[in-house]
């Protein structure tokens, strides 16, 4: 059951269509299904497939890929290779024993594995594309890697044989709430449109993740046996999901730990001094690897230099582990539910809600009617002084066509009310944005909100409405 993946689907398939050899890449974060989209879409119709083991030497990563030669139809005669040069010799050897015009597709799984320290891996990867498979016209080699910086640096961006020669590449993406949702009707989960949301603001749109979601169960019910029982299926996932992906993953894990501190992010000053890390390029690269991960993001404040970065948190799952899991002190193994319409839920509902609301640009600015209209997305942020109070505005669309959107996104189980008193307080932010930003383009507030807002007397201050059901089209 593959979902929410015709487009990669349809470009993998058209591989097979190609008059030259292909190498296609493909990346993205560990879980969300890179495997998977390859083995559903080619039905496992390999002439050769090996994925590289975890935390193995040279040695070991050579023996497995002969091994998995064997499997797919190699001589016994053909002796174990030495070292990476021999071994896709010997996968040469393989492809030429078959008589086929058809396209022969081979898969290397785990690519960063395969390159144990000193392994020669990546100049042997060239050599056997440039010298052979390039030649060729009816082979599409895919490779894939869950370390998406890795794969960036070593093949994509490669600066010596394989500069230019990735003939396709697949950023896979999370689930949006869309494809979400087709797979809980494909499961015959039975979850209502905000029960998706949640789980949603919980473990993100990592198909993996979903998959554990049993019939019968309540949401709650589900989110406590995964996150809260004893014996929980993702209560040491948190730690195993960095260290299968960055090696050394401490410092990850220290900057992801102080942005998940802050709501509104962190400039670099302020990461350092709260992870208490050094300022240098280990630092910088950690932070490029994580963004590059998909676990954070960095922007820009609305009209502050390019280089004046603020980082954010975004990965909903690091997001509810950091604020749940590794502060549950309770130990209940029913804490999800006993805290559904607490305090703390509440406090974590309107973040991991915003969360979403990035996730979902794209259906923002189509429920506005202006996904052809070019726009830039931003943040603001305004100290307090003297004469204002403080302020953070989340999302900023700053619109081609002479309009800027102030987006406020706020989570509730009914229609949302505006008050007076909030009301007065988004057209005080709206006066102080337009005092401290200069600029002389119309500003439309806008809201994005689970069910929709309230026709009360301060529900005409809203130029645009956004409802949750519009970021699931």
């Amino acid at each position: 059951m593959l979902i929410g993946r015709d487009k990669e689907q349809s470009i993998l398939l058209n591989l097979l269509n190609k008059q030259e050899s292909q190498f296609c890449v493909i990346y993205g974060r560990r879980r969300v299904g890179k495997t998977y989209l390859i083995r559903q879409t080619f039905q496992n119709n390999f002439l050769f497939s090996h994925t590289g083991v975890a935390n193995g030497n040279k040695s070991t990563q050579l023996k497995e890929f002969y091994l998995s030669l064997l499997r797919y139809g190699l001589p016994k005669q053909h002796s174990r290779p030495s070292d990476w040069s021999e071994a896709f010799m010997s996968l040469l050897s393989l492809i030429e024993q078959t008589q086929t015009n058809e396209k022969k597709v081979i898969f290397l799984d785990e690519l960063s594995w395969l390159d144990a320290k000193q392994s020669g891996f990546v100049s042997a990867l060239e050599h056997f594309w440039n010298g052979y498979l390039s030649a060729r016209e009816d082979v599409v080699l895919i490779t894939c890697c869950s370390s998406t910086t890795w794969i960036i640096n070593n093949i994509i961006n490669n600066t010596g044989g394989l500069y230019n020669r990735v003939t396709e590449q697949i950023n896979l993406q999370p689930f949006s709430l869309s494809a979400c949702q087709e797979y809980v009707r494909a499961s015959n989960l039975e979850l209502s449109a905000k029960d998706i949301a949640e789980a949603y603001m919980i473990m993100g749109g990592i198909p993996y993740y979903w998959s554990f979601l049993r019939k019968g169960e309540s949401l709650a019910q589900n989110v406590d046996r995964l996150f809260f029982y004893e014996n929980a299926t993702f209560k040491n996932e948190f730690n195993a999901l960095y260290a299968s992906i960055f090696k050394r993953p401490e410092n990850y894990i220290s900057i992801v730990k102080a942005l998940g501190s802050k709501r509104y992010g962190m400039k670099r000053d302020e990461i350092l001094k709260t992870a208490k890390l050094s300022n240098n390029a280990v630092f910088k690269r950690t932070l490029i690897e994580l963004e590059q991960s998909g676990f954070i993001r960095s922007y820009n404040s609305f009209g502050k230099p390019k280089n004046d970065l603020i980082y954010q948190l975004i990965d909903n799952f690091t997001l509810f582990y950091l604020q749940f899991i590794q502060e549950n002190k309770s130990h209940e193994a029913n804490f999800w539910s006993y805290n559904i319409d607490s305090p703390i839920y509440y406090n974590w509902a309107g973040l991991a809600f915003e969360r979403l609301c990035l996730w979902h640009i794209p259906q923002i600015k189509a429920a506005l009617g202006i996904s052809g209209v070019y726009a830039e997305c931003s943040a603001w942020h305004q100290k307090a002084n003297n004469s204002n109070k403080g302020i953070q505005i989340d999302l900023i669309i700053d619109r081609k066509d002479g309009i800027i959107n102030l987006c406020e996104m706020k989570y509730s189980n009914q229609e949302y009310a505006i008050t007076q008193d909030y009301n007065n307080w988004m057209i005080e932010r709206k006066e102080i944005f337009r005092k401290y930003s200069k600029t002389q383009k119309s500003i439309h507030l806008t809201m994005v909100t689970s069910f929709g807002l309230k026709r009360n007397t301060y529900w005409n201050s809203i130029q645009s409405e956004v409802k949750l059901e519009d970021l699931f089209k």
